[in-house]
């Protein structure tokens, strides 16, 4: 299948060594320079016009709840890639293309919204899921992101503590 790599930039990319050098890893592994997309970034909308496009996301240190815009797509977090101490990209691709030829890895990133209960935590801390990232919600639930290896012994545990589970966005 032809990659089409699609690298998303929400910062100035002028005099930035992390876009370049994300620029030329991409470069590296497709064999193809990425088309950048700078402002206003809707995966779902990419993923619907592009549906073979593998996209590029970073994840800057100080990001926080960077997974939240990627709930209730088809896209999953495929890989992720080490670009320097401050800068990773997270290898996103539409789950209909991964799911034909297998994931890569074992865990799952998994997400929920949840109500903070101490039955929830308890069950989590169990080896199910670890918690990968957490964010707070104006409605007072969290959204909170895990890694675990098995989607339906998760989506069980949510359901047996009568939370919501708004679906898997990514595998490593």
């Amino acid at each position: 299948m032809k990659q089409f790599p699609i690298l998303y930039w929400p910062r100035k990319t002028t005099a930035d060594n992390d876009y370049q050098l994300s620029r030329k890893v991409i470069n590296n592994i497709t064999g193809v320079m990425p088309d950048v997309l700078t402002g206003d970034f809707d995966l779902a909308d990419i993923m619907e016009k592009n549906p073979n496009a593998t996209v590029y996301y970073p994840v800057f240190c100080e990001s926080t709840g960077w997974w939240g815009e990627l709930l209730g797509g088809v896209a999953i977090v495929t890989d992720k890639l080490i670009i320097s101490p401050e800068c990773q990209l997270m290898v996103i691709e539409n789950e209909h293309n991964v799911s034909s030829r297998g994931a890569r890895g074992k865990n799952q990133l998994l997400a929920a919204e949840i109500y903070p209960a101490s039955g929830f935590f308890k069950k989590m801390n169990s080896g199910i899921a670890t918690v990968a990232d957490m964010l707070a919600t104006d409605a007072g639930t969290i959204l909170a992101l895990f890694s675990g290896r098995s989607q339906s012994q998760f989506v069980n545990i949510l359901e047996s503590t009568g939370n919501s589970y708004l679906g898997c966005i990514g595998r490593y």
